[in-house]
This record gives C-alpha cells, sequence and structure tokens, in this order.
C-alpha cells in the first residue's frame, strides 16, 4: 500500500509540474493596467500564495515522497523561488505603471477643468456678442425703415456743377456773342496770315508769328482802326450778354436760396409725421408697382399646372405634393401633348410685347410731357428770381439813398466852430489805460485790449472811479458854457441876417 502511495505521489508532482506552463514577460496594457489597480486598492497586499501551498494534497503527496524524490524536489524548490521573484518584480512594475497613470490623469483631469473654464469664458463672449447683434439688427432695421422715407416735397431744379460747365461750353459753341472778343492785334493776324504762308511756305508757327508781330508794329493808325472798331463792337456785345447771364445767375441763386429754406421746412414736417407713422406701425412696407404696367404671360408649364391644379387639390393633395405632381406628368408628356399649352404661351408673349411697346411709348410721352413742364417751370422761376432781385436792388437803392441824404444833413448841419460834446468817465480812463497796456504788451490785439480795459474798469473800486467821474463832470460844465455862448453867437448873427 505505502508502494502505491509513493507511485501515486510522484505520478502527481510529475503532471503538476508538466501541467502548468511558464509566465511569458508582457508589457500590461492600459485597460490592464487600470484593472489591476482596481484590484489592489479594492483587497489589501497580502502575500501571493505559491501553487503548492495552495494545493494541500500536493503537500500530502510530497512529505510521503521526501526520501525517493530528494534532489528532484530541491531543484522544484529553487524554479518556484525565481518564478515567485519574477512575479513580485512584475507587480511593483506594474504599481509603478499604475501610479504614473494616476499622476497621469490628475493632469488631464487639471487641463480639462481648464478647457471647460476656457469654454464657458467663450459661450459668455459668445452670448454678450449674440446679445450686442440683436441690437444692431434692430437699429439696422431702423435704419432701412428710415429708407422707405419718400418726401413729397418738389425740391428746386438746381443744375451740379459739371452739368452747369458743359451747358456753358454748348451755349459758347451754339452763340458767338458769349465768346470773349478777340483784340484788333489777333483780327489782324487773322487777315495777314494766309498772305504771309503764301510768301514763306516753310516757314512754321513761331516764324509767321514773329513776321507779323514785326509788321504791327509798321501799321499805322488809320490801317489799324476798323480792327479796333470791330473790336469795340465785339466787346460791347459780349459784356452786355455777359451782364444779362449774371444777373440771371444772382437771381436764381437768390430763389434757390429761398427754395432750400422752404423745402427744409416741409422735409422736416414730412420727416416727423413719417417718423410717427414707422413707430406706431411695425409691418414691413412693399414697393410700389406701376398698376399701368402689363404683367408677363405664363409659359406653357404654368398653364398647364394651372388646368391640372383644380383637379389635384380635389383629391386633397398638398400645395407641393401638386406642384411635384404636375413637374413629373409635364415631364412625362410628348410635343403634341404640349403643343396646345405652347401656342397659347406664344400667342399670350406676342400680346405682352404688343401691350409693353404701348406702355414704353406712353412713358416716353409722359416723359417728355415732364421735361416740358420743367422747362416751363424754370423760366418762371427765372422770373420770380428777376423779379426778386429787382425788389432787392430796389431796397438797396434806398438805403443807400436814405444815408447819402442823412450824411448830407450831417455836413449841412455840422458847423466847425460848435464845440464837441465831452467824453465820459470810462472813455477818459480807457484813453490812459490803452496807453499803459500797449506798453505793457506790444504787438496785442485790438479786442483783446478792449476786454481787458473794461476788466480793469470793473475792478475800480468807488473812489477810484470818483476821480475819473469828477473829470468828466468838469469837462462837461465847459462843453455847456461853450455851448452857451456858441448858440448865443449864432442867435445874434442869424438877427443881423
Amino acid at each position: 500500500m505505502a508502494d502505491t502511495a509513493i507511485l501515486d505521489t510522484n505520478v502527481a508532482t510529475k503532471k503538476s509540474r508538466n501541467a502548468r506552463k511558464p509566465l511569458k514577460q508582457k508589457n500590461p496594457t492600459v485597460n490592464e493596467a487600470n484593472f489591476v489597480a482596481q484590484k489592489i486598492s479594492q483587497a489589501s497586499p497580502a502575500p501571493v500564495p505559491s501553487p503548492m501551498e495552495a494545493d494541500p494534497t500536493k503537500e500530502n503527496h510530497e512529505s510521503l515522497s521526501q526520501t525517493r524524490t530528494s534532489p528532484k524536489k530541491t531543484r522544484g524548490g529553487k524554479g518556484k523561488q525565481s518564478k515567485q521573484q519574477s512575479f513580485e518584480k512584475e507587480l511593483l512594475e506594474m504599481q509603478d505603471m499604475l501610479q504614473k497613470m494616476k499622476i497621469e490623469k490628475e493632469k488631464t483631469e487639471e487641463l480639462l477643468k481648464e478647457k471647460d473654464e476656457m469654454l464657458k469664458i467663450k459661450e459668455e463672449e459668445l452670448e454678450n456678442k449674440g446679445k450686442e447683434q440683436e441690437k444692431l439688427q434692430m437699429e439696422f432695421k431702423k435704419l432701412q425703415k428710415m429708407k422707405e422715407f419718400k418726401p413729397t416735397v418738389t425740391f428746386p431744379i438746381a443744375q451740379s456743377l459739371q452739368d452747369k460747365e458743359q451747358d456753358k461750353k454748348e451755349k459758347k459753341k451754339g452763340c458767338p456773342e458769349k465768346k470773349r472778343p478777340s483784340p484788333p492785334y489777333i483780327l489782324w493776324c487773322k487777315d495777314q496770315w494766309n498772305e504771309v504762308k503764301k510768301e514763306k511756305p516753310e516757314a512754321d508757327f513761331k516764324e509767321i508769328s514773329n513776321i507779323l508781330g514785326a509788321r504791327w508794329k509798321t501799321v499805322t493808325a488809320e490801317e489799324k482802326k476798323p480792327y479796333e472798331e470791330k473790336y469795340q463792337a465785339e466787346k460791347e456785345a459780349y459784356l452786355q450778354v455777359m451782364a444779362k447771364e449774371k444777373r440771371e445767375t444772382e437771381a436764381m441763386k437768390l430763389l434757390d436760396e429761398e427754395h432750400k429754406q422752404k423745402t427744409a421746412m416741409e422735409l422736416l414736417e414730412q420727416y416727423l409725421q413719417y417718423k410717427q407713422e414707422a413707430e406706431k406701425e411695425n409691418k414691413k412696407t412693399k414697393k410700389e408697382k406701376d398698376p399701368l404696367k402689363p404683367k408677363h404671360p405664363m409659359s406653357a408649364f404654368f398653364l398647364f399646372s394651372n388646368e391640372r391644379r383644380a383637379a389635384l387639390l380635389a383629391e386633397n393633395k398638398n400645395v407641393l405634393e401638386v406642384a411635384k405632381i404636375a413637374g413629373e406628368e409635364w415631364k412625362a408628356m410628348n410635343e403634341e401633348q404640349r403643343g396646345p399649352y405652347e401656342e397659347m404661351a406664344k400667342k399670350n408673349k406676342e400680346k405682352y410685347m404688343q401691350e409693353m411697346e404701348a406702355y414704353k411709348l406712353r412713358k416716353e410721352e409722359e416723359a417728355m410731357n415732364l421735361k416740358k413742364e420743367e422747362e416751363e417751370l424754370m423760366k418762371l422761376q427765372k422770373q420770380e428770381a428777376l423779379q426778386l432781385l429787382k425788389k432787392k436792388e430796389k431796397t438797396e437803392n434806398i438805403i443807400k439813398k436814405t444815408k447819402e441824404k442823412r450824411q448830407k444833413k450831417k455836413q449841412q448841419n455840422s458847423d466847425p466852430n460848435k464845440p464837441k460834446k465831452p467824453a465820459s468817465s470810462f472813455l477818459l480812463f480807457s484813453k490812459e489805460a490803452r496807453k499803459t497796456l500797449m506798453q505793457e504788451r506790444q504787438g496785442i490785439n485790438n479786442a483783446t485790449l478792449n476786454a481787458l480795459i473794461s476788466v480793469k474798469w470793473k475792478e475800480l473800486g468807488e473812489e477810484e472811479k470818483q476821480v475819473w467821474n469828477s473829470k468828466a463832470a468838469e469837462a462837461m460844465e465847459a462843453y455847456k458854457k461853450e455851448l452857451e455862448e456858441y448858440n448865443k453867437s449864432t442867435a445874434a448873427v442869424m438877427e443881423e441876417a
């Protein structure tokens, strides 16, 4: 029985050694490392039992077979110790890896927190921008409404500077009176130019002009007389035309100014009314269409779809479905089936073209009539402007005459022997103050000087002002005495006369 037990134990030990595979060294993955870390954190670190210690049956067998298999057992124990050490090393490495992974995890969490904060800040900024954009859109809508403001004011017919210059050039070309007259020397040169050119055909412009200049010096006063008379006549005509034009431009300027003032007031009133209406009505206003303009004709497909619409809508079809079905049916149709619709469309197009031609002719006539009305208005405005200018000239002449009359009366009434009225206390003070200030501040402006004098006068006390008041009073008494003597002398002269 003992022999059989020993044999069984040997077989069992051999089987266990052969059945166990050697551990392979391999690098653990991130998931495996996390799994091992969780296991270690959950359970406290306990000594890892060897595979032999785990099996109690194997221990009994080994104790029985110690006598026969003693040398083999020593070899197996060394192998177990080396495997145990390698497993412990692997565990330590895994723990190091876990610590590193934990540190990296903390770092990534910190980075994620920072990114979350940044995202929050950006979201707040976007919200603020959204609010600002809404405000801007509201303001933009208001501005668009303001653009829709269409005044019904008749603006004065005012030309731009370029248009005026072009009109002047065209008028000068058409009207020779508006051209500046050429002097007698140029008129004489025009007559003599061809003769000099025949004499010297090879001569250039400079040579011919030098020859003519030399000959003009030898021309007598009698020969120059017709050219001078012609120049004088042209000059008079030119001056008359220019004076008339200048007068018209001045009159038009006056009229424009009056019109501008009127239109500005009307515009302001209309704009205020429009603003009040726009605040009440927030609805969008559509562009005004000309009701007389003919409508564009429908195509062949639209004519077909109009026919089919009623039938399809009766079948409780949606608008989109109706359009889709009509399109598919139209594609499936051949040329013969499409023929009547295309003929209808062609006839409608021809009719539309005829109506459009008539509409265009009507528009052209309206434009021509408008142009004529504008020309007539322009004439009326010119007349109004000239009347305004005449009124202005009359008022200016009246003012001028009244001024002249007053001056004449003063000259007639003014007697050189009559005593002059004395200066006031302030004027006496200002004379002396002016001298001192001019010495202190050389090159001072007259306006600043007057301002400084008035400030100094205000700063004076009552005692200081009394000095100047007394001087003015003395001068006034002297003036009154002189005036009495003058009046007595004039009265005696008048009695003698």
